[in-house]
């Protein structure tokens, strides 16, 4: 009997955003200039796309006491960090129970312990820390063709600070308000500073054949910390290529406008349907990760948009410094 493996929690990272330059292009009608601006594709007849189901608003998670320990049997979309928020207890508490090291070893269909929460002093759950409270914006879904479904949205940076380590759990339920699934997406840029935005990408493989809501909230999410990332990268010329509803190709060159050296550059692209709603994000390398201060290197980024049309799209870039080590002192 063949098994998939689980999707995991992302291993935090510590990472920083004094101001990363994000640029967003929207289709209209473009004005003379000498910067080349987006391609002016003629409009399609629309075809039926799926309408999001009706957002419910996630309750204020509460840890519960589960008065012994019991067996779950893992199933596909499974993690760690939604049985813990579904049984009240801490991803390191059922780690710790069932001695796993990487959660990437889980299978479908092991039968994992859920412990009972830590108890405090005087008696009541030790709560999991609380993510600063970014907010989750133009969520959609979409079924694909071999039966998986695709839930996109963003992270919006509310919080008045630099914010990273960003993810969010997204709950399919039913009519009832049972949850059927849930899954796990993490921000596609690394660090978000305050007011910006990164989208984020679920897949649920074996979904339910219809669900009739959702909830969507904060699962992680620390301060940002000013450090080794290069955040003086501009994306320019950038210009949008495709049917809008099959293969879309973003391209464009990334200029490094700060004084020092940018090394490990990165560059994640996010669609927008006509709605303002995330359809697609594709995080990539550019054809050169390494740009001398002054300097600049082009990409070329293809993604395939769930739904759509394509109406706009935004580029964002991040790297780190080039820090040189400090010497070891040499005895005399």
């Amino acid at each position: 009997m063949s098994q998939r493996f689980l999707g995991i929690l992302g291993l935090p990272l510590i990472l920083l955003l004094a101001s990363c330059g994000g640029q967003i292009i929207t289709r209209s009608t473009p004005t003379p200039t000498a910067t080349p601006t987006v391609a002016i594709v003629a409009l399609a007849t629309p075809r039926p796309t799926a309408t999001p189901a009706p957002y419910t608003p996630a309750p204020t998670a509460t840890p519960t006491v589960t008065p012994t320990p019991f067996i779950y049997t893992l199933k596909w979309g499974d993690t760690l960090l939604a049985l813990a928020i579904e049984f009240g207890t801490t991803v390191k508490a059922i780690q710790d129970a069932n001695g796993i090291t990487d959660p990437r070893g889980l299978l479908v269909g092991q039968q994992i312990i859920i412990p009972r929460p830590s108890l405090a002093a005087e008696g009541t759950p030790t709560a999991t820390a609380t993510p600063l409270p970014f907010a989750v914006e133009n969520v959609t879904f979409n079924y694909t063709p071999i039966g998986g479904l695709w839930g996109f949205g963003e992270i919006h940076n509310t919080t008045g600070s630099d914010l990273e380590q960003a993810s969010v759990v997204i709950t399919l339920l039913d009519s009832a308000g049972k949850r059927l699934t849930s899954g796990i997406g993490h921000a596609q840029v690394d660090l978000i500073p305050p007011g910006g935005r990164a989208p984020f990408a679920v897949h649920f493989q074996e979904p339910p054949v219809s669900f009739a809501s959702y909830t969507v909230f904060p699962a992680t999410g620390v301060q940002g910390y000013i450090g080794a990332y290069y955040c003086d990268l501009t994306p320019r010329n950038l210009r949008g290529e495709g049917e809008r509803y099959a293969a879309y190709t973003v391209s464009g060159t990334i200029a490094n406008t700060g004084p020092e050296d940018a090394i490990g550059v990165t560059l994640t692209v996010t669609l927008y349907d006509a709605l303002g709603r995330v359809i697609g994000t594709r995080k990539a390398i550019p054809e050169h990760n390494v740009i001398p201060r002054g300097g600049e290197t082009s990409f070329s980024v293809t993604l395939t948009p769930a739904g759509g049309p394509v109406q706009s799209f935004r580029v964002t870039a991040l790297g780190r410094r080039h820090l040189t080590p400090v010497p070891s002192p040499q005895s005399p």
